[in-house]
């Protein structure tokens, strides 16, 4: 396989792993108080979704450059 291959089916897994779950979610933890031997941490989670036209043209691309990537 060679790396053209390889990188269009990241994509199409990428594509399907968007449409699948829609987004994801991570958590920032910061600590913005800190009082000698007291310390205040805050963890705040942020979520970031994957729209559906961007799932959808990964699969595109990836199926576009597994047929057509090879063609010289």
């Amino acid at each position: 396989m060679n790396a053209i291959k390889i990188g269009a089916v990241a994509l199409i897994v990428a594509g399907l792993l968007a449409l699948g779950y829609g987004g994801f979610s991570y958590t920032e933890r910061s600590q913005p108080v800190k009082l000698g031997p007291i310390a205040l941490t805050v963890d705040e989670t942020h979520t970031v979704n994957v729209p559906v036209w961007a799932g959808l043209g990964a699969i595109l691309l990836g199926g576009v450059l597994l047929v057509f990537g090879n063609k010289r």
